[in-house]
């Protein structure tokens, strides 16, 4: 039975999480225990849900606790559902809610390098990715398109950012992800050799005059591979691209010289993916 509570005080401490704190001190919420993330739309928080993600509280427009988040609640039992006309909710948070609700949750915890590429064919590299709308942007494209495990350096934008999930359609929570950090894991020499190391060949996306096509048949032979790309704007460093198997370039016609990096993944992960391999 959901736990219904109507919002009548805006500066009520259990509404901090969706009006005044930022996503890196949600990050930190329950140091040292982990943090929290902010999940947005019915369908978002399904998928969540599904993933096994701990509900901690939700917010939400009055008219949908009995219709498009009915099932959602249900699932929950009695975690606090704080309710609201949306005016008041769009007042409160600052941007309109998507399909009327907001559900925080526990972040999970990261998995190992190992343990995301276990089993894995197809895996997407991504090297200081900044912006949350590209990351949630590849996630979606990797979900459909054959990729089975995606790996950020720590410069990377949190895949758990609410607009990066927004974006994702909350692919974020299909695809096992985690960052390559620590000594062992760092970037670039130390996590290419140990992705090389778990028996994926890694190919470089940067426009170089040595770069082979994206439709070289060793690409698609590899029985293991990485699809490694860079950064918006500068692309991948030039010691990432010496230390990679291959390094791969899309073809472009209109003397068009390169793609957005949401754009690209998705050409690359089509052309490249599980579903081309041997």
């Amino acid at each position: 039975m959901p736990n219904i509570l109507k919002i009548t005080d805006f500066d009520a401490p259990e509404l901090d999480i969706y009006a005044r704190l930022s996503e890196s001190q949600l990050l930190h919420y329950y140091e040292p225990n982990g943090g929290l993330f902010i999940a947005e739309s019915p369908k978002v928080i399904e998928r969540a849900l599904d993933a096994g993600c701990e509900p901690v509280s939700f917010l939400l427009e009055w008219k949908h606790i009995a219709g498009q988040a009915r099932d959602v609640l249900a699932r929950c039992g009695t975690v606090p559902v704080y309710a609201a006309d949306s005016d008041v909710l769009t007042r409160l948070t600052g941007f309109p809610l998507t399909r009327g609700m907001l559900c925080a949750m526990r972040r999970p915890r990261l998995s190992t390098v190992e343990h995301v590429c276990a089993g894995a064919r197809r895996i997407a590299v991504l090297e200081n990715v900044m912006n949350p709308t590209n990351i949630g942007a590849i996630f979606r494209s990797a979900a459909a398109l054959g990729i089975d495990a995606v790996l950020l350096t720590p410069a990377c934008s949190d895949p758990l950012y609410r607009r990066a999930i927004r974006v994702s359609m909350g692919t974020v929570f299909q695809i096992p992800w985690t960052f390559l950090d620590g000594a062992d894991a760092g970037w670039p020499q130390p996590g290419i050799r140990r992705l090389q190391n778990l028996g994926f060949q890694t190919a470089a996306m940067a426009l170089r005059e040595d770069s082979v096509s994206i439709e070289d048949p060793r690409l698609t032979a590899a029985e293991k591979l990485a699809i490694v790309l860079g950064t918006e704007g500068d692309g991948l460093a030039p010691c990432t691209i010496a230390d990679c198997d291959y390094t791969v370039r899309i073809p472009m016609s209109h003397g068009v010289d390169s793609l957005n990096v949401a754009a690209a993944s998705a050409v690359a992960f089509w052309q490249l993916g599980v579903r081309h391999g041997t």
